[in-house]
């Protein structure tokens, strides 16, 4: 309906955003500050202890920092009780005193339209759970009872039975005024092609009644007592108020046990959450029918950031694994993300709950695997890795596939994981979990993306590498890391593009840089303590604190870059320019010339001499453009 303009401000006004949201939710009064409207509270949308969610009366907004939920008071209503827009202004106008504009007709009649379809989709489920107690049933309650599906069970879920007659559930509901267009727009009966009266839609079936987020029946799902039958589930169709690819079995009870502090658990089907949810993992669902969707994937992640897919550990649901990690790769990030479990072959949580009971379900749900876990295994299980084509094939799959991802971050994370795991696969050997510099708790904590400290004046280095040549320069830079692990969180960015070419010195930096320990890494430190033009190195870092050490490798790293812009900038300038020198070329050998000065005189840096020894550096240009390096000798 079209509201007039303003009724929506003038209800934020009225209803502070606190009141609504304060009947969800406990307040940390220790955080909050009443007097300013300025609240905090555990989220109500997932699973926490401690108190970041943030609801503000003066902005009428509310923010997660846990899990990026946001909105006003309206928002919240429609995601976190599941309702309606209208519905929710209607219960937010009454509670503001004011009253509610009158309808537009047409929305009126679309409103009055989907209550009586409602009204047909409860009595049918009421006539559906009659019909389980009748003799026609009895083959389904023993079915039932052999799933282990007691009294209270069918009480709760409102499991039915629609027995094998064409027209049994129509005359039911024609004898109870609703009309046949009604019935059948409801999607309870159905009209032949050719024209003729409506025939039931579920005939011969087990019946699991499906309700919204407001637990409100919308559809219902049947399961065929036929082995013969044409489709063992069927669903209902498309109607004005079901969309099986919008919804979830069991979403309502589901949401209320994840704000309660348990998992979102995400089965198969409608027996895996009735199993699931009666073994105490209550916040169970399923999709109806079909794969997940990109809307059921984001429904999950308005209840828990982090849902748990529970997939059979048969082909079909390795096959779905792999089809939802295409879906949820260009939607994941912060506070969207997923985790597997597989099943054993040949199992669903049914079976596993009652061969093995719950705590076995439990203890794989404790152990699910994050989605990278998958896309790995997927594209390297079976595959063999024996030359530089497959191994970039390899490169080219995994980049493609991080390259969806929306978050830079979480982008970041991906590569990085991946690169540790090619790295194990390509000839890392066994690792050690031990991290390097001593006993377990006493070496350098993880890397936590620490930021660097602004940097110190440059000061010489001090360390006896007469060459300067990019190897000793690199090895230094390397053998100080060795040396001084806590340095390393502050340049690692920096780290990763050294890219050593022998492999010992890559082995020691991918085990710096990841905090392994591997034997080729081993044989690379104890190849650079015994480096004679390294000899110093220790004592001097010995010497230095965590600061004057950090110092130090940022400029043997601004030498090694100098180093390698020298070796590959002029040759390429060589390679790819012939002729006379002009504004380009004098201008690109005039920055290898001034990084290169800058890089063997670091005590410039900050002197405040913008001359930057102008002599020295005309005197190193003119020299290279007289000599016209980039011209190739002539061949003899």
């Amino acid at each position: 309906m079209s509201l007039p303009p303003g009724f929506l401000d003038e209800i934020r006004n009225r209803v502070p955003i606190s009141r609504v949201i304060g009947k969800k939710v406990t307040w940390d009064l220790r955080k909050s500050n009443q007097a300013r409207g300025d609240w905090w509270a555990p989220c109500p949308f997932h699973q926490e202890k401690s108190a970041s969610f943030h609801c503000d009366d003066q902005k009428g907004y509310y923010y997660c920092f846990g899990c990026q939920a946001k909105g006003d008071a309206i928002g919240f209503l429609r995601d976190h009780d599941g309702m309606e827009f209208i519905e929710a202004v209607k219960l937010l106008a009454a509670e503001a005193g004011l009253t509610m504009p009158e309808p537009d007709p047409r929305a009126r009649e679309k409103t009055d339209r989907r209550t009586r379809l409602l009204e047909v989709t409860e009595a049918a489920c009421r006539w559906f759970r009659l019909q389980l107690q009748t003799g026609a049933a009895a083959d389904a309650r023993d079915y039932l009872d052999r799933r282990g599906l007691d009294a209270a069970a069918l009480d709760r879920f409102e499991i039915g039975f629609a027995p094998d007659h064409r027209t049994a559930l129509t005359a039911a509901l024609r004898d109870k005024g609703f009309a046949e267009d009604q019935i059948v727009e409801a999607g309870m009966s159905a009209r032949p092609e050719g024209g003729g009266a409506a025939y039931d839609r579920f005939r011969g079936r087990i019946i699991f009644p499906i309700r919204d987020g407001q637990g409100r029946c919308i559809g219902f799902g049947g399961r065929a007592m036929d082995p013969n039958a044409r489709a063992k589930y069927l669903n209902s169709p498309e109607t004005p108020l079901f969309d099986k690819g919008r919804n979830l079995y069991n979403l309502g009870p589901a949401r209320s046990a994840v704000a309660k502090g348990q998992r979102l658990v995400v089965a198969e089907g409608y027996m895996d959450v009735i199993a699931l949810a009666r073994a105490g993992f209550e916040g169970a669902v399923a999709p109806l029918g079909t794969a997940i969707t990109e809307e059921q994937l984001r429904l999950m992640w308005r209840v828990s950031p982090e849902p748990v897919i529970a997939l059979d550990g048969d082909a079909a649901g390795q096959r779905a694994a792999q089809r939802l990690i295409d879906l949820a790769l260009p939607l994941t990030g912060p506070g969207h993300a997923l985790r597997f479990v597989i099943l054993p072959a040949g199992q669903d949580p049914d079976d596993l709950i009652k061969a093995s009971g719950p705590g076995a379900m439990g203890a794989l749900l404790d152990q699910a695997r994050p989605m990278l876990d998958l896309l790995w295994a997927r594209e390297t299980q079976g595959q063999v890795f024996d030359s530089p084509e497959r191994k970039a094939a390899l490169d080219r799959r995994l980049a493609e596939a991080v390259a969806r991802i929306p978050d830079e971050r979480t982008r970041a994370l991906y590569s990085e994981d991946i690169r540790r795991k090619q790295w194990e696969l390509f000839g890392g050997g066994a690792r050690k979990t031990t991290p390097r510099g001593g006993a377990a708790g006493r070496g350098p904590a993880r890397r936590q993306g620490a930021s660097m400290a602004p940097r110190a004046p440059s000061l010489p280095v001090g360390i006896n590498v007469p060459e300067q040549g990019e190897g000793t320069l690199e090895g230094a830079a390397l053998l100080i890391c060795a040396l001084r692990p806590s340095v390393v969180a502050h340049v690692e960015a920096r780290l990763e593009r050294v890219l050593p070419r022998d492999p010992d010195r890559a082995a020691l930096l991918h085990d710096l840089l990841t905090h392994t320990d591997s034997p080729a890494g081993r044989r690379g430190l104890e190849t650079l303590r015994r480096d004679a033009h390294l000899g110093l190195t220790p004592a001097i870092i010995e010497r230095k604190d965590d600061d004057g050490a950090v110092t130090m490798l940022l400029d043997l790293l601004d030498r090694i870059e100098v180093a390698r812009a020298t070796t590959h900038e002029l040759p390429r300038a060589e390679s790819e320019i012939q002729g006379e020198a002009d504004e380009g070329l004098t201008w690109r050998i005039s920055q290898i010339t001034r990084a290169r000065h800058r890089a063997e005189n670091p005590e410039m840096e900050t002197s405040g001499d913008m001359n930057e020894d102008r002599d020295a550096m005309s005197a190193q240009l003119s020299d290279w453009l007289s000599g016209q390096i980039w011209r190739k000798p002539p061949r003899r």
